[in-house]
């Protein structure tokens, strides 16, 4: 069962895959790290809300970034990170098929003692959202996925973010896998049953 509940996702996780509410489950290796980072956002102007199980940070309504833990490491992942100067170079994509949203990834919590460099990004995100500036349209590409792939990443955030972890042969495994079915309808059906396994990491034929 999805998490509905910030307290609880520090404690159970997401609940998105098996592994919610386990020893096992990833919120549990970056304990720490999320906690450290959780105290920096609650003393922005960001406003903490849960959203597709995870901790979500916005400012007047929007969404400015959410909170997540991964099997390799912890991060804040801003939506629209590409809009961002970032003058630390701090922030990365996750995925080379990434658009707008980028990442300060944590592996170790000595790197989130850099509290002024985690606040100032943090800083120019809301300044961004509440100047109103748009991302420019995104040219579409013969390596596109999938509409019904596209809506559900568009639509989930925490969903985006665990595709886009995965490895780039694994992701166009899974879109070769979702466009082989002829109908819409069907290819939502087959992207709601592979979710737990991009969670977990796995290819879509993987056990």
């Amino acid at each position: 069962m999805i998490n509905k509940n910030v307290d609880n996702y520090f404690l159970d996780g997401c609940g998105r895959c098996p592994l919610g509410g386990t020893p096992n489950c990833k919120v549990h290796s970056w304990a720490q790290e999320l906690d450290l980072l959780r105290t920096i956002l609650q003393e922005s102007e960001l406003k903490e809300e849960c959203k597709w199980g995870v901790p979500c940070y916005t400012y007047q309504g929007a969404n400015v970034l959410i909170l997540s833990a991964f099997k390799e490491y912890c991060c804040l992942s801003f939506f629209k990170g590409a809009l961002l100067k970032d003058p630390y170079k701090i922030l990365s994509k996750q995925g080379e098929n990434t658009y707008a949203a980028r990442l300060i990834r944590f592996t170790h919590v000595q790197e989130i003692k850099k509290t002024s460099e985690i606040k100032s990004t943090i800083s120019e995100a809301i300044e961004v959202e509440n100047s109103g500036t748009k991302l420019p349209a995104k040219e579409h590409t013969a390596n596109d996925f999938v509409d019904e792939l596209q809506q559900k990443l568009e639509e989930d955030p925490s969903f985006k973010s665990a595709f886009e972890a995965l490895t780039p042969g694994r992701q166009r495994g899974y879109n070769l896998y979702f466009s082989q079915a002829k109908q819409s309808v069907t290819r939502f059906s087959r992207i709601e049953k592979s979710m737990i396994k991009i969670f977990e990491g796995k290819g879509w034929n993987e056990r």
